[in-house]
């Protein structure tokens, strides 16, 4: 038996290592462009209440929050006014990092939403914007890919980030020790220290986030214990109402009945919660007899976002319902969901997770670099390399380099896009895909080592301008948040710059590198 293992041994046969190392490079390689569009769209999706905020500079900024039985009681007069009656109502107040009252409602005669002012009522008027709203669901929707398909793609390169990141844990055996190495100007042993010190940095964000995405759509990837055990359609919403707040209302009795005190309500669940922790009003057949009200706990202030919520019958206001815990099952999703949303994280943990977001986005960048520079001939000219390789040189480019461009191509259509312009919001979105096309046909015609600068380039300079076109032109910008106590104005304006100095100086590496190279 030894001298079999030592014939294999003698004879070449790849050790555990060695085959880690294989499939770690390729399970980063061909999702990893993906993979970082994910982390990068991510990083963004922690602030998106922030970014929308940002693109909607006519809404002031809310000094102080207005009492949530107020706010509640306005939107719903606003709602007697602009919704048909029936169906569903939906009231949105207004936290510590939103300066809205949003209003939603979805029936037989239609759907729509509003904004009102949180203090006065009134309703707003801003341009319309997708926000942060559309980082957050391309980042796991892709948006013009059709949904299930999208989220089937997104959950096989979540889970080929795990495969990755077990296998280069295998792989790496002083990985610690690679963490403070650093050796600049080596060529592929640079990009090479990069990915190990990245990887380490943020590893258990890393592991967790990935882990928890895959959890939030188990139901979709591994929906056949539900189907074995629940055969019929109430079991299946009941499912539904364990693990979210979202309840399908039930059927309208046809008797007309005045539109229930919200504000009572929400002053109930107050009290009955110790503090301003309602998040969501929910009204099913506003106008009927058989009207239901949902009060809804906020994400804001709890890790897990299993339902927490009191239902009260409309008519009378009577408490049906107090939802404050979930099953031990229903926890554990609640949980794991939470820590991947991070709605709970205060300015410092949300920080956190956006910069091992970044972290998480340039280790995979780092590794699709090495990938390509490794399998290049050492003295060959960039045009005698293979074609595989010159491909994923031109894709590393077009996504790393062209995905930051886009980003700020779609903050730039929010300031410049007229105000009237049909379907603004969508030109947004359109703007960006066809920024990131353009970075893609710029990174097929360019010579590759002149490729990352120019791209990095373009993206600080419009990164670096946007604070400065809004000291002139709107009303939130960096001069007036620093005067006016504008903390969101000002620290969003800050952030563009740091950003745009990011950009400047990959922008001038990727020069100097060329340079050497050359």
């Amino acid at each position: 038996m030894r001298m079999d293992a030592q014939s294999s041994a003698s004879r070449g046969a790849p050790s555990v290592r060695q085959a880690m190392a294989g499939l770690h490079s390729w399970a980063g390689l061909l999702l990893g462009w993906l993979l970082y569009a994910m982390f990068l769209t991510g990083a963004a999706s922690y602030f998106r209440e922030e970014i929308s905020q940002w693109m909607r500079p006519e809404v002031p900024a809310m000094p102080e929050r207005p009492p949530a039985p107020h706010s509640a009681a306005q939107a719903l007069l606003a709602l007697q006014e602009l919704a048909p009656p029936g169906g569903q109502w939906s009231i949105e107040l207004p936290g510590a990092r939103s300066n809205v009252v949003a209003l939603a409602w979805d029936g037989p005669q239609g759907a729509g939403r509003a904004l009102l002012h949180p203090g006065t009522g009134a309703r707003l008027a801003p341009r319309s914007t997708a926000g942060g709203e559309f980082f957050y669901y391309f980042h796991f929707s892709l948006h013009y890919l059709p949904r299930i398909p999208a989220r089937w793609l997104v959950g096989l390169a979540a889970m080929s980030m795990l495969v990755a990141l077990v296998t280069g844990v295998v792989t790496h055996r002083k990985l610690l020790h690679h963490f403070f190495t650093f050796r600049p100007g080596k060529g592929a042993r640079s990009w090479l220290d990069a990915h190990n010190a990245l990887s380490v940095l943020a590893l258990p964000f890393h592991f967790m986030i990935t882990y928890t995405g895959l959890v939030t759509l188990m139901t979709l990837y591994m929906p056949w214990g539900a189907q074995m055990a629940l055969n019929t359609a109430e079991q299946r919403l009941a499912l539904r109402a364990a693990l979210t707040a979202h309840m399908p209302p039930g059927p309208a009795s046809g008797a007309a009945a005045a539109l229930p005190d919200v504000a009572a309500m929400v002053a109930l669940a107050e009290r009955a919660w110790g503090g301003p922790h309602v998040g969501r009003v929910v009204v099913d057949h506003p106008g009927d007899a058989a009207a239901r009200v949902r009060v809804v706990h906020s994400d804001a202030d709890r890790v897990s976002v299993s339902p927490r919520f009191l239902l009260f019958e409309g008519r009378s206001g009577a408490l049906l319902e107090r939802r404050d815990a979930a099953s031990a099952a229903g926890q554990l999703h609640g949980v794991l969901y939470g820590l991947h949303l991070g709605r709970f994280a205060q300015p410092v943990l949300r920080w956190l997770y956006f910069l091992s977001s970044l972290a998480g986005a340039a280790m995979v960048a780092t590794g699709l670099v090495l990938w390509a520079w490794k399998r290049r001939v050492p003295s060959a000219a960039a045009h005698r390399a293979g074609l595989g390789v010159r491909s994923v040189e031109r894709l590393n480019v077009a996504t790393i380099a062209g995905l930051p461009l886009a980003m700020a191509v779609f903050l730039w259509a929010n300031r410049l896009l007229p105000a009237c312009l049909p379907d603004r919001s969508a030109w947004e979105i359109h703007l960006f895909f066809l920024a990131w096309g353009a970075a893609w046909l710029h990174a097929l015609l360019r010579p590759v080592r002149r490729l990352w600068f120019e791209q990095f380039r373009a993206a600080a300079i419009l990164l670096a301008t946007l604070p400065v076109w809004n000291l002139f032109f709107s009303e939130r910008n960096l001069a007036s948040g620093l005067l006016a106590a504008d903390t969101m104005a000002a620290a969003f304006d800050a952030t563009l710059l740091v950003l745009a100095g990011a950009c400047h100086a990959l922008a001038i590496g990727a020069r100097a590198q060329a340079s050497r190279v050359s």
